[in-house]
């Protein structure tokens, strides 16, 4: 009951003021619907059912936007994952705009320029960065801090520091990528979720000197949580194959003037009132 009753405190304020810009309200965050990782990519059965369920339940929700933080695929040479991704991805409604981030699925481990140029002509871009209700949404390649790609990396962190000092004005700040940072402490070593200590410091550092709230991504299969500094660190359990407790889901987040509330919710616990 708990979780289907912050619903409808989420879904009140993001139906009644979303469309207008105005400085409350709701938006998604999804990930890792991998398809073809159920079945060690021999299909995609089990990933359809839960994306599609996802799809359903985001359109009932109506929020102002989705960001999808990666690994979409499995095997990113597998054409049939991306057929199908792309064509439940498409029975979206048209007015509900969505902004993805790739994961090490989706270019490699160590993803090189062909990579993310095959990515783009998919869906046109490996970052994105954009005002809602004056509070700045940026997304960007952590694969490319993960496998310290020499050059990719130095201009996306350019771009990065450039936007963000562009965003200071701005209400609130919001980061999305693949990979954690961290999962709960700053200070841990380097794991196969997280990002390596020396880069994740270079870019910690970056976000707490242009007043970043909050950084979400995935890559986990499980949610978890930390800080640093003025900064919320949150990481969201997959829409795919859950590999821990949490189960598969999606992630709602409330904006209000200048609070940010979110919540995690299994897709059979979602219930919208009309």
């Amino acid at each position: 009951m708990r979780g289907k009753f912050i619903l409808i405190l989420f879904i009140f304020y993001s139906c009644s003021v979303h469309r207008g810009q105005d400085t409350t309200f709701t938006f998604i965050q999804i990930t890792d619907p991998q398809f073809g990782f159920f079945s060690d990519n021999k299909g995609s059965q089990e990933e359809t059912v839960l994306y599609e369920k996802a799809v359903s339940k985001i359109n009932e929700i109506d929020p102002a936007f989705v960001v999808i933080t990666g690994d979409l695929v499995n095997d990113k040479s597998n054409k049939a994952q991306w057929d199908e991704f792309r064509r439940i991805n498409s029975l979206l409604d048209k007015d509900i705009k969505v902004y993805l981030t790739p994961g090490n699925h989706d270019i490699g481990q160590n993803p090189e320029k062909k990579d993310i140029d095959l990515y783009k002509t998919m869906f046109g871009y490996d970052r994105f960065s954009f005002e809602y209700g004056k509070c700045r949404f940026i997304g960007f390649n952590s694969s490319l801090i993960k496998a310290g790609t020499p050059g990719l990396e130095d201009e996306q962190f350019e771009w990065l520091r450039n936007e963000l000092a562009a965003a200071s004005g701005s209400r609130l700040i919001m980061l999305f990528c693949h990979y954690p940072f961290f999962i709960r402490d700053p200070q841990e070593p380097e794991n196969y979720s997280n990002i390596q200590p020396e880069s994740r410091m270079k870019y910690l550092k970056l976000f707490s000197e242009y007043g970043v709230d909050a950084v979400l991504s995935g890559h986990l299969h499980n949610n978890a949580s930390g800080k640093y500094g003025g900064t919320e660190f949150i990481t969201t359990s997959a829409v795919g194959r859950p590999l821990a407790n949490a189960p598969s889901g999606l992630r709602i987040i409330m904006i209000s003037g200048e609070v940010i509330s979110h919540e995690y919710f299994a897709l059979d616990s979602i219930t919208v009132l009309n």
